[in-house]
């Protein structure tokens, strides 16, 4: 086919790390575990989601013919956090074409991967960045990539900016500003992030300190980022442990699983007052840090900072890492805002990998149950709720004391 038309994925580290590491945790803590993922689009498309139902089956197709090459299972055996027994499951995994439902309803696409969690968890990255670049493919102007070209420009000057101006002062910041990419899964195209992390790697590598994508790590040399997400913390909610005490027994798993190694924590499966009362001083020490996905940014740096000081810890030793909607004036902001008091680091994603010019899509792909039952988060952006089982949900609100 034509380069232009080429397969979307071409290898099976074209994913983010924190699906290997949730991956990990899961195939040792829980590999019998059944679970449903599925794909939701929050925003409103510019044409139906439903007319690229046949290319994503074609595409679909194309991943599960895909394995782990040695030279990619050679480069996960250099991450120290990987185990062998994992690493010796993925020399044979092969994604399984019967565990993934594509189907319309009127305009909507509908995708669930539903099956053994160890064997569809992987899914989810894949399959946001096949719809995403299948439907910017449509859209595609002539003039598109000249205005990524620019905003990206635009962006690296910025830093540039911010770089030469630390520099220049005798003041500066007691921790210095440090961001990634976390873009994989509402890119404009494969090739197109490729650009946006080869850019940055060479205009501005004092700050720029990382992908979440597997693959571009490995081309360019840089760290791959990523610790956990929501699912992990939710399948914890059903697998038999006492509700009010998931949150918490995921963070020990964790623990168990990476004995100190990957050690930012999300905090916002039951939102961030839950999960501070949760996050005991054992917990706190142990842990690197905290990432913010979802409410005021600002409010959530400080109640992590108080938090800090009221179990005595320094914060300055800890790791605030920042995720949600970001874009670069933003995340400078923040810096200035916490870089004095704690250790930061910005993950931005659709304004680094989709700044081209369209309206981006905000799609997910969730886990909606595990072992038949359901799971939910409950975000500090109400908005970002997905769960079909409303008991459930006014349960969690209960148990945790959550009113919003």
């Amino acid at each position: 086919m034509p380069a232009e038309q080429a397969h979307i994925t071409h290898s099976m580290l074209d994913t983010d790390l924190y699906k290997f590491s949730m991956w990990q945790a899961l195939y040792r803590a829980f590999p019998d575990n059944q679970a449903e993922y599925r794909f939701i689009c929050r925003n409103h498309p510019q044409f139906p989601l439903a007319q690229l139902a046949p290319l994503v089956e074609a595409e679909i197709d194309h991943l599960c013919r895909l394995r782990f090459t040695d030279d990619e299972i050679a480069y996960l055996q250099t991450l120290p956090y990987l185990k062998a027994d994992f690493i010796d499951f993925l020399r044979t995994f092969q994604f399984q074409r019967a565990y993934l439902h594509v189907k319309t309803l009127g305009d909507q696409l509908q995708i669930t991967a539903s099956g053994p969690q160890i064997h569809v968890t992987g899914f989810e990255i894949f399959v946001l960045s096949i719809v995403n670049e299948l439907y910017f493919r449509r859209l595609h102007r002539e003039d598109t990539l000249a205005q990524g070209e620019y905003r990206l420009a635009t962006k690296v000057n910025q830093l540039i900016a911010h770089r030469d101006s630390q520099q220049s002062q005798a003041r500066r910041f007691t921790h210095p500003f440090e961001f990634f990419d976390f873009g994989t899964r509402r890119r404009y195209s494969r090739r197109w992030q490729e650009q946006v992390v080869a850019t940055f790697t060479k205009e501005v590598p004092e700050l720029f300190k990382g992908t979440s994508n597997v693959f571009l790590a490995k081309k360019y040399g840089l760290a791959p980022k990523g610790t956990m997400g929501h699912e992990y913390l939710q399948t914890y909610q059903a697998v038999g442990i006492r509700l009010a005490e998931f949150q918490k027994a995921a963070l020990q798993g964790w623990l168990t699983e990476y004995n100190g190694q990957l050690g930012i924590a999300l905090t916002d499966v039951v939102g961030i007052d839950a999960f501070l009362t949760d996050f005991d001083v054992e917990l706190a020490r142990a842990f690197d840090g905290l990432r913010h996905d979802s409410g005021d940014p600002v409010v959530w740096g400080e109640k992590a900072l108080n938090h800090y000081a009221k179990l005595g810890i320094d914060a300055n030793t800890k790791r605030l890492v920042f995720s949600d909607g970001l874009d670069i004036p933003r995340a400078l902001d923040l810096h200035h805002h916490f870089a004095d008091r704690a250790q930061c680091g910005f993950g931005i994603g659709t304004d680094l990998t989709n700044d081209m010019g369209h309206t981006p899509l905000s799609i997910v792909m969730k886990l909606v149950s595990c072992n038949g039952k359901p799971v939910a988060k409950l975000s500090d952006s109400p908005d970002k709720l997905l769960c079909d089982d409303a008991s459930f949900v006014m349960r969690l609100r209960q148990i945790f004391r959550q009113t919003v």
